[in-house]
């Protein structure tokens, strides 16, 4: 369990090409309101990531000097997700595709001469086994693509393995079909979506509660 003055940073991504509305952004600011009231004493901050190469890692650097986050929740879609998807690690590439604003990334790395691999510092086997315990489709990934989503979470692990604090980062990949779900009226499963809106804020919250080594407050 972590001990002192915990800040949990959760970011959400923008639009991209194929995805005119992330349901990340309107998940990050419902699930820190939920967690909020499910885990007190602990600070939210809440961000939208911009789907841009250039952008989107500036602002990420940003955030984690500025803010200096404990613990780091990154949410990203995907259409091959069968429900969360817990990353286990992020990849030192960057796949040749277009960002919000049209660009390309101008080399196929995100750090030169940096590992190749880095491990999630979040407990992904342990946020799978209590996701699963609720009922939810969770699973482990070891494969977080080639795009943002990919790019944010070594990134973040890169920064936090160069500093001398204490930060656990993870990143989770949602259905890009949960916007559907939640223009619904009813709470019902889309055909083409695993999860509910409501069981992306209770699997968020077990997610939270799983990295802090506490349980959810149920009110």
């Amino acid at each position: 369990m972590l001990n002192g003055r915990t800040t949990v940073l959760l970011t959400g991504f923008g639009p991209f090409p194929s995805v005119p509305a992330n349901a990340t952004s309107l998940l990050v600011p419902r699930l820190a309101e939920a967690a909020r009231a499910a885990f007190p004493g602990i600070v939210f901050e809440t961000r939208t990531l911009p789907t841009e190469w250039a952008a989107g890692i500036e602002h990420l650097y940003g955030l984690y000097e500025g803010l200096t986050p404990t613990v780091a929740l990154h949410f990203g879609v995907s259409s091959r997700a069968r429900g969360f998807e817990i990353e286990a690690r992020g990849r030192n590439r960057l796949g040749f595709l277009p960002d919000a604003a049209g660009v390309f990334p101008s080399t196929p790395v995100l750090r030169a001469e940096g590992q190749e691999y880095l491990a999630s510092t979040v407990p992904v086997s342990a946020i799978v086994a209590r996701l699963r315990r609720r009922g939810l489709p969770a699973f482990i990934s070891r494969d977080a693509g080639a795009y943002l989503c990919n790019a944010t979470l070594y990134t973040a692990l890169d920064m936090a393995r160069r500093s001398a604090r204490e930060h656990r980062i993870g990143f989770v990949h949602l259905p890009s079909s949960l916007l559907v779900e939640e223009r619904r009226p009813a709470f019902g499963v889309h055909p083409r979506c695993p999860l509910t809106w409501r069981d992306a804020i209770d699997g968020g919250l077990e997610i939270i509660g799983a990295t802090l080594g506490r349980p959810v407050a149920r009110r």
